[in-house]
């Protein structure tokens, strides 16, 4: 008979011990009921509270505590919070004590629409987004014929304005003409900004920050009715 390697038979004995204990704390973990939810925002709290997360949870699965970890599906659950018009996204889990955590990221309005007699946000992404009744964005004002506007190229300039933090204060409106081109709306200035087409975006909003700092600085910007950028090349601006 061969002898006997009692270093290798404790070593099968340890992992069997190990695999044992695991899938016996797994599987008690699975078991366990959920104690209780915590929604956590990846960003501000503002147009969707916690206590409408809680309520969409309690409307599609009756209360979420109580019920057994292994018995909810958390792909469903996800997809109930990101079919809410304010959710971008969630990712749901269960935590080792018994806890449902919900990380919910909400949509990020870039422009406000007043279309006809409705109105409602157009977010980072270009979906429509309602208002909330708990948060209004501080975000441009879009009216005119929006229909008649390439909404790719429209939702590129919204964004745009949304991503730069000095345009992101200093427009307040977009108004769309029937050709598709648009003029603006400069906080604290009477001046239209002649915008055109949104085409060409960053050369003529580059166009736009020089032309300001030059007349502030030369205490002119008062005086102007107009500042046209649709020749990128040059700004063109019209007196009072």
């Amino acid at each position: 008979m061969k002898k006997i390697k009692w270093n290798d038979v404790r070593l099968v004995l340890m992992l069997g011990a190990v695999v044992f204990l695991f899938s016996f704390s797994s599987n008690r973990n699975e078991s366990r009921a959920l104690k209780k939810v915590d929604v956590i925002f990846a960003d501000n709290e503002a147009f969707i509270t916690r206590d409408k997360v809680n309520k969409l949870l309690i409307q599609n699965y009756g209360s979420v505590t109580g019920i057994r970890k292994d018995k909810l599906d958390l792909n469903n659950v996800e997809k109930t919070l990101d079919a809410d018009p304010m959710i971008d996204k969630a990712e749901v889990f269960t935590t080792i004590d018994g806890r449902l955590e919900a990380v919910v990221r909400q949509r990020q309005p870039v422009a406000r629409i007043y279309k006809g007699g409705n109105s409602y946000y157009i977010d980072s992404k270009g979906r429509q987004m309602p208002l909330s009744d708990n948060y209004t964005a501080r975000v441009p004002i879009v009216t005119g014929e929006i229909d008649s506007a390439d909404n790719d190229k429209l939702n590129r300039l919204l964004k745009y304005i949304h991503e730069d933090e000095f345009l992101k204060k200093n427009i307040i409106g977009v108004e769309v003409y029937e050709t598709g081109g648009t003029r603006m709306k400069s906080r604290g200035y009477d001046f239209d900004i002649l915008f055109g087409k949104p085409i060409n975006i960053e050369k003529k909003f580059n166009n736009y920050k020089a032309f300001l700092q030059e007349a502030v600085r030369d205490t002119l910007i008062e005086q102007y009715k107009t500042i046209n950028l649709k020749f990128t090349q040059q700004v063109v601006c019209t007196k009072k």
